[in-house]
């Protein structure tokens, strides 16, 4: 994305700000235009959020917030923003949860939500779902800053650590929807990827190692031993990774099963622990 072409006034108009970011490169400019224009409080912060916009910085950070699965999720600079494919996720997540709702007695389903960035996956489900165990987990701190804000009212708790490192041990063997949405992108691509992507979000939140799986292969590895029987690990990934992330989910002693969205544009592996688990161990 180009720099504005010419300072901005002090008090931008409409057409200003449109003319401004459309000129940044900016496809959606109209659109942009009228959230900038309703978030703003003032006309200085009018024209410093356009400059910020125009210079290239998401339009999240530059709101402070994301709409995700029908709400608006804080997103704070330096944080991993929600993709409105991992919607694709949450459905998936919470149709399992409801072809295992008559499985066992009624009780609070025990969500964790693992590399959670602002928290969104798991308060969409959380909200979804109503009474719900939620727990979730990052290594970024800036990420555990924001994930505690939104979560804060669904009753959340927040961890910083890497994976399931600094889980509560108590929740081994309980946790009924585990969703992870690991970064996928194999290294040598990740500078391809958009310079709002690559400039402005965590590189570990982008980065899945040489073949984009390497997060997948540590938390599936995990996994057995953290679901409660009849649990559910579910991550996001894409179409050309998903056999051998199935295979992943299979020698990790789970039930694998790939979902794939061309509304969302997205692919779910979702791997289920049977009643009797299996040995695991990822080779």
């Amino acid at each position: 994305m180009s720099t504005y072409p010419s300072p901005l006034p002090p008090a931008p108009s409409r057409s200003t700000v449109i003319t401004t970011l459309r000129a940044a490169g900016c496809v959606f400019a109209e659109d942009e235009a009228e959230l900038v224009l309703a978030a703003a409080r003032t006309p200085a912060d009018l024209a410093a959020m356009v400059r910020r916009r125009a210079d290239g910085v998401p339009l999240e950070h530059v709101l402070g917030w994301a709409e995700f699965h029908g709400r608006r999720m804080a997103v704070d600079p330096g944080v991993f923003v929600p993709r409105r494919r991992t919607e694709f996720l949450v459905e998936r997540a919470l149709a399992l949860a409801a072809a295992s709702g008559g499985r066992a007695p009624r009780r609070r389903t025990v969500v964790v939500d693992l590399c959670c960035g602002s928290g969104a996956v798991g308060a969409a489900l959380a909200a979804a779902l109503g009474s719900v165990e939620l727990h979730a987990a990052d290594i970024e701190p800036a990420a555990v800053r924001c994930a505690r804000r939104n979560l804060a009212a669904v009753g959340g708790e927040v961890y910083e650590g890497d994976l399931y490192a600094p889980l509560p041990g108590g929740l081994r063997g309980r946790i009924d929807l585990l969703v992870a949405n690991v970064p996928y992108v194999p290294t040598e691509e990740v500078g391809l990827l958009p310079p709002e992507a690559r400039e402005h979000e965590p590189l570990v939140a982008l980065d899945g190692g040489a073949d984009g799986l390497d997060v997948l292969r540590r938390v599936s590895r995990e996994a057995a031993r953290w679901l409660a029987p009849g649990g559910h690990l579910l991550v996001e990934t894409s179409e050309r990774q998903a056999e051998r992330a199935v295979g992943t989910f299979a020698r990790a002693g789970l039930l694998p099963q790939v979902s794939t969205s061309d509304e969302w544009y997205a692919t779910v592996i979702a791997g289920t622990r049977p009643d009797e688990p299996r040995a695991s161990g990822d080779r």
